[in-house]
């Protein structure tokens, strides 16, 4: 750049095209890397026509069984000998005693019964089972 015709002079302008294509590429990889990063556990809810969804004053303590009989307090397994001594200390910390079970529909009713036995021996106050809701074909087959 030349002022006056005659002294060159220092450009003062900030040149942002490498920081946007710095960025960009930094997008792209959270985008193809955010999918990745989702974990969670694939349990077939049993369905009902009737459901209610859950507050979200408190985290909820959802205890979950999955096809392989694996039983979770939110994430963390724990065996069904186990699972009353957690959740006696859990609720040591606990304003809430409630507690959302969440059973694969493949699992054995006899299994589901006899952690929610468990459950109870814990002094839970409040156990609630986590459903889908039913989809219009099979609620419009159940009708006729």
């Amino acid at each position: 750049m030349i002022t006056n015709g005659k002294h060159p002079a220092l450009m003062s302008d900030i040149n942002v095209t490498p920081f946007v294509d710095v960025m960009l590429v930094l997008l792209i990889i959270f985008m193809v890397t955010a999918p990745m990063m989702i974990q969670g556990m694939d349990i077939a809810l049993p369905e009902t026509s009737h459901t209610d969804n859950l507050d979200a004053e408190e985290e909820q303590l959802i205890i979950s069984i999955d096809k392989e009989s694996k039983i979770r307090i939110n994430d963390y397994v724990v065996g069904l000998d186990h699972l009353k001594d957690k959740l006696i200390k859990i609720f040591e910390n606990r304003t809430s005693r409630d507690v959302f079970l969440k059973a694969d529909k493949s699992i054995p009713y006899g299994e589901v019964v006899a952690v929610m036995a468990e459950i109870k021996e814990a002094g839970v106050e409040k156990l609630g089972m986590v459903t889908q809701p039913v989809t219009s074909s099979k609620a419009d087959l159940r009708h006729d």
